[in-house]
């Protein structure tokens, strides 16, 4: 079966997705992308696998609108992107199914050839939104997405938070299909399990993690919610606990005064840490925290899990039904301080138990993984051909 995925921007966490869809396919994946906003490293390690079947395109243009700043919430801001050449280049792929990532950005093309489809090309569109990202959506984006819903025959669901939004909302009715967004698990696995007690003494040490060691690990911008959660840091009063902010961003400088002003002499901002360099703190640490106010699918929750971490996981993150279940971790609402605090204290109490619900945590994010996701979009292609 030969599949032509449309994105226009990947990072490396879709490479053995991509590789391993190629695969299941029978060695026909075409990859269609922006050359221009897409790093080499991932362009590079693409076209090792791919070869001519990985398709830069360069010279996009921008109709109107403007770029939305990655600190703000979903739909403040629109772009209407197009790319000379694109439809040309997936009619030349010759695809079956073409693949789409979302309603905006390069599925305008597929949309097109689906629409004046002559040759049976069927279209698969993974979708990760959810009724809380897209809840200042507006009419006229709702308008658009159900009426180009004709011409996609499945949308492949991030989980059952994007199906909600896709059949009560879009009023979509064709079939679904789940579990396209996945994480680097097995590499974060690989390179936790590689630390030595070693790197993290000097962790501990360096930053001066005492007790129980909270791991927050991410942008510090307002849409992650973490002033909501040091001010619920401050209330929970927490005895012999440390929270670590590993990352960094436009609100970093207002997150310390905070910290410095109210005498949190337990909370250590650590700032941006190389990937790659990221196991010691995993490590380090015996719980994950996420207060974010809106996120689709965050990656990090489920690399987290890979870590053997257990996970205390905002409800405003779509990811939580799948990922997150009493036997691996809290849910809590960041924009409740009483409830957030309440949750930290739980946590604190269940100090004996936090390395079984980590093991669990590992179980749990093992059915997450490359070749699952791929599995799931090649079975929504095959499907496709039945109808």
């Amino acid at each position: 079966m030969r599949i032509t995925w449309v994105t226009r921007s990947f990072l490396d966490y879709r490479l053995p997705v991509y590789r391993a869809l190629d695969e299941l396919c029978g060695h026909e994946l075409t990859l269609i992308y922006n050359g221009d906003v897409n790093p080499e490293r991932c362009k590079r390690r693409v076209a090792e696998f791919l070869g001519e079947r990985a398709i830069a395109l360069h010279g996009e243009k921008r109709l109107t609108g403007a770029k939305s700043d990655n600190a703000t919430m979903a739909n403040r801001g629109y772009r209407i992107p197009v790319q000379k050449g694109l439809v040309k280049a997936i009619r030349e792929s010759k695809p079956d199914v073409i693949v789409s990532d979302g309603f905006f950005q390069w599925t305008y093309a597929a949309l097109i050839v689906r629409m004046f489809n002559l040759k049976g090309i069927r279209h698969v569109m993974c979708y990760e939104r959810t009724p809380h990202t897209e809840r200042n959506a507006g009419k006229l984006r709702t308008m658009y997405r159900r009426f180009v819903s004709r011409w996609i025959d499945v949308i492949d669901c991030n989980g059952v938070l994007t199906a909600e939004y896709v059949r009560d909302t879009l009023k979509y009715r064709k079939p679904l299909a789940y579990g396209h967004m996945t994480a680097d698990t097995d590499g974060v696995a690989a390179r936790v399990a590689a630390v030595d007690k070693t790197e993290v003494d000097a962790v501990r040490e360096e930053y001066r993690l005492n007790g129980l060691t909270f791991l927050y690990l991410g942008q510090l911008i307002p849409r992650k919610g973490i002033m909501q959660m040091l001010a619920a840091w401050k209330e929970a009063r927490l005895e012999d606990a440390t929270l670590m902010l590993v990352g960094d961003g436009v609100q970093r400088a207002e997150i310390e005064a905070y910290v410095r002003d109210n005498g949190l002499d337990n909370v250590r901002i650590v700032g941006a840490v190389n990937y790659d360099d990221l196991g010691p703190y995993y490590k380090a640490a015996d719980c994950f925290i996420i207060p974010t106010l809106e996120d689709n699918w965050s990656l990090v929750v489920p690399e987290a899990m890979a870590a053997g971490l257990p996970v205390a996981c905002s409800i405003y993150n779509g990811c939580h039904p799948e990922l997150v279940q009493p036997e691996n971790g809290w849910t809590f609402d960041p924009l409740d301080c009483a409830a957030t605090a309440h949750t930290l204290r739980q946590i604190s109490e269940s100090r004996a138990s936090l390395a079984e619900m980590g093991a669990a945590s590992r179980r749990i994010v093992a059915n997450h993984t490359p070749a699952h996701a791929a599995k799931g979009i090649y079975e929504a292609c095959v499907d496709t051909q039945s109808y």
